[in-house]
């Protein structure tokens, strides 16, 4: 009996050896945010192998590449960026990588973007479902040239399908923002991140804790003081802050109106955590929408 256990304890052992020498053989694509990385998989399924920059949670404004990122991409057949300056510090990166070869599709050369008042491109294109259903579908398109696994058609019914959904998804969005009346429309941020989500839904953006499209920006107290008068006189019941920058400036500014303005927290530039229910982009799109009518519909 003694044997026998030892046997099995040497074969699960060897097993086990085995199956960690396995080497993953499949084409390596690379995205930069938690958000990219959903998409492309989404479209890849099982074909390729998908490595994602960026850990959930993370500012995509303030990430940095380790070296060993960096050299993942150097080996990727495809490396898939937002653009639009969105990545800042991955700028100079993603310029040495294209330099040396690598294919780099940045989305936001797919679509037409939107435009902050300062002239500067609106990076947050996945606010607009409809725009990120053109993006799919031009992913699909560079992984077909970059993999010969699939046919070409194969890989325009996969960006086809999944582009689908996402309409799909906007189509939800709209039914449920329609909970909210016209009057209610108004978004207080704290930065400047849905821009695209208003223009296609119908919202108008009141005012921005942090100016610009970034994070790393800076406010004054007077811009303060001017953002606390209007959600008075406007009557803002709320003020959206992201998962992925700290509340404090939005709770200062919720405690200066002198009224019980809610602070309600939305994943802009990275998924949530597995469970989150924001842990997918549809899931991301779907969340924030339910929290944005939750804190504007009549009667809260």
């Amino acid at each position: 009996m003694r044997i026998v256990i030892i046997i099995v304890v040497v074969l699960s052992l060897l097993e086990s050896a085995c199956s960690s020498s396995v080497v993953d053989d499949r084409p390596t694509v690379v995205a930069t945010t938690t958000i990219l990385g959903d998409v492309v998989r989404e479209i890849v399924g099982d074909e390729l192998n998908v490595q994602v920059l960026m850990p959930v949670g993370v500012d995509p404004h303030e990430f940095s590449a380790s070296a060993g990122q960096v050299a993942q991409m150097e080996s990727a057949v495809l490396v898939v960026a937002n653009g639009l300056g969105l990545e800042e510090s991955l700028s100079s990166v993603l310029d040495a990588v294209m330099a040396d070869g690598v294919p780099v599709l940045e989305v936001g050369d797919v679509v037409t973007p939107r435009y902050f008042e300062n002239g500067q491109p609106d990076p947050h294109i996945w606010f607009d479902p409809e725009r990120m259903a053109v993006a799919v579908r031009k992913i699909a398109d560079r992984l077909a040239e970059v993999d010969d696994r699939s046919t070409p058609a194969d890989w325009s019914s996969r960006g086809d399908a999944y582009a689908a959904r996402i309409l799909d998804t906007e189509a939800e969005m709209k039914q449920r923002f329609g909970q909210i009346g016209p009057e209610r429309r108004k978004l207080v941020t704290s930065h400047m991140a849905f821009g695209y989500l208003a223009d296609r839904f119908g919202f108008e953006i009141v005012g921005v804790v942090v100016p610009g499209g970034g994070t790393l920006g800076e406010t004054s107290a007077s811009a303060l003081g001017a953002l606390s008068e209007a959600i008075v006189a406007e009557d803002v019941p709320a003020i959206f802050v992201e998962t992925t920058v700290s509340p404090r400036l939005s709770e200062t500014l919720a405690a200066e109106t002198g009224r019980d303005v809610e602070i309600v927290t939305l994943y802009t530039g990275s998924l949530g955590a597995p469970g989150s229910g924001a842990d997918t982009y549809l899931g991301l799109l779907l969340t924030d929408t339910q929290r944005i009518v939750d804190a504007l519909k009549e009667g809260q």
